[in-house]
C-alpha cells in the first residue's frame, strides 16, 4: 500500500514545491476532492521568477479524485507552472513518469509557462512525460507547453474529455519545439471540441507523432492546427509536424483534421482504418483564420469498410460538429502520392495511387492496448509492398515499430504503405 496523502478539497495543491529543484517524489497516493468544485491539484510543482530549476522527479504516483474546475486548463492530477516576470524561469530535467492518473479535472498531466510567447521564449528543457496510465479525466490528457526537445511516449489515455465545456485533447503539444510524442496510445476521447487522440498545436515547430495507435475517439485521431490571427513576436505557427507510423481505427466523426494556416505538414506511413458501422471526413481541412499549405501524403493506407471522404469544413456548430463538403477547400499545394485506397475514391492528384485491398491480416481488430494490433501486418502477397514512396530522413530506420519491437531488416525490405512493421522507407 502506498502512503496516503489527501487533500480533502481544503488545499488547492495536495503536494506543492515552489522555487525547488533535485527533488524526486514517488509511491505516493495523492488525492483532493471538495464538497464543491475549485482550482485544485493533486501534485503542483510552481517557479516563480526563480531562473532555472533542475532534476525533478515525479514517478509511480496514484493520483485520483480532484474535483477541479473546467474553465482553468492547469489544475487536475499534476501540473508544472512557470512565471518569469523579474527573473526568466524554466525547467531542466523534469520527469514525469509510471504514475496512474483518474478521476482528475480538468486536465490528467498539463505544464504551463508565461514564457510560451515567442518575444520572451524561454522553454523548459529534458522534459520526459513517459509509461504514465491516464483514463476519466476531466478534460485534456497530456499536454507539454513552452518546451523544447520534449519526449512523450509509452502513455495511455483511455477515456479523455469527460466533463469539459473546452475544447480537449488527449495527448498534445502546445507553443513547442521538436516534441516528439510515440509509442502511446489514446482512446475513447468525448465530444468534437475536438475530441482527437493526438494534436500538433500552434506555436509549435518540427512536431514528430509516430508509432502510435489511436482508436475510438469522437473528434478522430489527429488534428494539426495554427491559430492565423497570432503575429510573429506571439507565434511561430506550425509547421513541419512529421505524422507518420501511426495506427489509427475506428474514429467516430474524423481521420485527421489540418486546421488553419499550417505549414509543411508531412504525413506518411500511417494506416487509417474506417470500420463498417462509421461514416466519417477521412481528411478535413478547415479554417481557424486561416487554410493549410504544403501538406504532405505519402504512404498511407486509407481502409474504408464503411463510408468516407476527403473534405473540407463549410462551418462549425457550437459543439464542435463540422459542416462539410467534399475537396480540400482553400488548402493549397497538397502532395498526394502513392497513398492506398481502398473502399474510398482516391484524390486524382496522386499519379501513383493504389486502388485495391491491401491485404492487411485482420483490419478493424485492434481492442485496448497495443498489443492487439497484429491484425495491420501485411499479408505476403499484399500489393502494397514494395510499392512506397522513397521518403528522405524517414527516421524509421532503427526506430521500433508500434508495438515496441524490433523490426527486422528483412521484413523492411519489401514492406509498402503504412507497413505496421516498418524500421524505415527507403523503398522505390
Amino acid at each position: 500500500m502506498k502512503p496516503v496523502i489527501n487533500g480533502g478539497g481544503t488545499v488547492a495543491d495536495t503536494m506543492f514545491l515552489k522555487n525547488q529543484e533535485y527533488w524526486e517524489i514517488e509511491n505516493l497516493e495523492i488525492t483532493n476532492m471538495g464538497a464543491q468544485r475549485a482550482e485544485r491539484r493533486g501534485v503542483h510543482v510552481a517557479l516563480e521568477d526563480y531562473g532555472e530549476a533542475h532534476h525533478i522527479y515525479i514517478r509511480s504516483l496514484t493520483i485520483h479524485d480532484v474535483n477541479g474546475v473546467d474553465n482553468v486548463k492547469p489544475n487536475g492530477g499534476i501540473n508544472y507552472t512557470s512565471v518569469g516576470n523579474k527573473k526568466p524561469s524554466r525547467f531542466v530535467d523534469l520527469h514525469i513518469e509510471n504514475n496512474e492518473i483518474y478521476h482528475v479535472d480538468r486536465s490528467g498531466i498539463f505544464g504551463w509557462a508565461d514564457s510560451w510567447v515567442r518575444s520572451k521564449w524561454n522553454p523548459s528543457l529534458r522534459v520526459v512525460v513517459r509509461g504514465n496510465q491516464l483514463h476519466d479525466i476531466g478534460g485534456d490528457g497530456i499536454v507539454v507547453v513552452a518546451t523544447v526537445g520534449t519526449l512523450v511516449e509509452h502513455n495511455v489515455v483511455g477515456h479523455a474529455n469527460q466533463r469539459s465545456a473546452g475544447y480537449n485533447v488527449a495527448i498534445w503539444a502546445w507553443s513547442a519545439d521538436n516534441t516528439v510524442i510515440q509509442h502511446n496510445e489514446a482512446y475513447g476521447t468525448k465530444g468534437q471540441r475536438d475530441g482527437e487522440g493526438f494534436d500538433s498545436d500552434w506555436n509549435s515547430r518540427n512536431t514528430v507523432i509516430q508509432y502510435n495507435y489511436s482508436h475510438d475517439n469522437d473528434g478522430g485521431f489527429l488534428l494539426i492546427c495554427n491559430e492565423g490571427c497570432h503575429n510573429s513576436e506571439e507565434s511561430a505557427g506550425n509547421t513541419g509536424t512529421v505524422v507518420r507510423y501511426n495506427i489509427s481505427q475506428n474514429h467516430r466523426t474524423c481521420g485527421i483534421n489540418i486546421a488553419d494556416p499550417v505549414k509543411d505538414s508531412l504525413i506518411y506511413n500511417n494506416t487509417i482504418y474506417v470500420g463498417p458501422e462509421h461514416s466519417v471526413d477521412l481528411l478535413l481541412f478547415s479554417d481557424w483564420h486561416g487554410w493549410s499549405e504544403s501538406a504532405y501524403f505519402y504512404n498511407n493506407i486509407f481502409y474504408v469498410a464503411g463510408t468516407a471522404r476527403f473534405s473540407y469544413a463549410k462551418s462549425r456548430a457550437s459543439d464542435g460538429e463540422y459542416l462539410s463538403a467534399r475537396g480540400f477547400g482553400m488548402s493549397k499545394d497538397d502532395v498526394f502520392d502513392s497513398n492506398v485506397y481502398y473502399g474510398v475514391e482516391a484524390p486524382a492528384s496522386d499519379l501513383h495511387a493504389l486502388t485495391v485491398d491491401p491485404k492487411l491480416t485482420a483490419p478493424g481488430q485492434g481492442a485496448v492496448g497495443i498489443l492487439s494490433l497484429t491484425g495491420y501486418r501485411l499479408q505476403q502477397p499484399s500489393p502494397a509492398r514494395k510499392s512506397g514512396k522513397f521518403v528522405e530522413k524517414s527516421g524509421g530506420q532503427g526506430l521500433l515499430d508500434v508495438r515496441g519491437n524490433r523490426a527486422q531488416r528483412e521484413a523492411t525490405a519489401e514492406c509498402g504503405p503504412g507497413c505496421f512493421e516498418a524500421s524505415r522507407i527507403n523503398r522505390s
